[in-house]
């Protein structure tokens, strides 16, 4: 398989851990149920192809997710290496389920605006942090990694730009319940690489280094990859992705497709950055998995691989 030149950039960090987010991420967006055996086989290959985390599932309720309703059946398929990967939860409910299951990390997922908390949590923007201050509490007390994610980070498609001192401020909040590291969204992928840069730099000044942060990237305006190199310049070395540039948002619908895991891989392994990634398995996965969709991978890269 075809390999992209490698040219070292000094000013980039040698090593990136991709936090690959197609399995929950991904497919909470599908408009048909994928099978529970379909889905175990997906994260399995992905662990295969050296991807260090894969995101398992989601134990929102089924009434709102029903597209991850089978998510304690996946983990229970899943076994043993099930328990180290990381699952969303929404609630002190979710975190139940989670425990019952013996899971070592989850997520919670906050926002940046208050129609999303609305829309999203059910929650104003404030009240979001009332049901997640007692769920990450104890998540903590239970020896459990917490992440935070946060949406809307870059733009809201109800309020429009969203102020980078609230981004800051929501975000600082999130963290400062009991995380180990924020992940910014860029939900609706308007966001540019001077406003990465900009809001990196203001997280930085308000005490949250580089590295407890995470970048979140959707390509809806073709952005993401752009984003990327500037987070990657400004010191981040973590990035969320899905295979194949599956998923969005279920609750906006301006949300297209994450950041595709293959597109990233490709970019960062130009630039020699080590990921641990091998991307002929991931390309075969992805080209798998479009394969039980019905439909063409969204990569670039697994694309222009799979016809060279």
């Amino acid at each position: 398989m075809r390999s992209p030149q490698l040219v070292r950039d000094a000013a980039m960090p040698s090593q990136v851990t991709i936090y690959e987010v197609g399995p929950r991420d991904g497919l909470q967006n599908e408009a048909t149920t994928v099978p529970t055996d379909i889905k175990a086989e997906f994260v399995e290959r992905l662990l295969a192809a050296g991807l260090p985390i894969v995101e398992a599932a989601s134990f929102v309720h089924p009434k709102w997710v029903p597209q991850l309703a089978d998510a304690a059946e996946l983990m229970e398929r899943l076994g043993e290496k099930g328990r180290d990967l990381p699952v969303l939860v929404p609630n002190e409910r979710g975190l139940d389920r989670a425990l019952e299951l013996g899971v070592k990390h989850i997520a919670i997922f906050g926002s940046a605006t208050e129609t999303f908390a609305q829309r999203n949590l059910n929650r104003s923007l404030d009240g979001q942090f009332a049901m997640f201050e007692p769920t990450v509490k104890r998540a903590r007390e239970h020896g459990l990694d917490v992440r935070a994610y946060m949406s809307m980070c870059f733009g809201d498609p109800w309020e429009g730009e969203v102020p980078i001192d609230q981004v800051v401020t929501v975000g600082k909040r999130l963290f400062d319940l009991g995380a180990s590291q924020l992940s910014l969204g860029d939900t609706i992928g308007v966001g540019t690489a001077g406003h990465v840069k900009a809001l990196l730099d203001a997280f930085n000044q308000a005490g949250l280094a580089d590295g407890v942060l995470a970048m979140h990237f959707h390509d809806t305006y073709g952005q993401a990859l752009a984003n990327t190199h500037a987070a990657l310049l400004h010191g981040v070395t973590t990035f969320d992705a899905s295979a194949g540039g599956l998923g969005g948002c279920p609750y906006a619908e301006s949300a297209t497709g994450n950041l595709a895991t293959e597109d990233l891989v490709w970019m960062l392994h130009g630039l020699g950055i080590e990921t641990g990634v091998d991307l002929e398995k991931l390309v075969d996965t992805s080209l798998w998995m479009a394969g039980q969709l019905g439909r063409e991978s969204a990569s670039r890269a697994v694309t222009a691989l799979s016809r060279s």
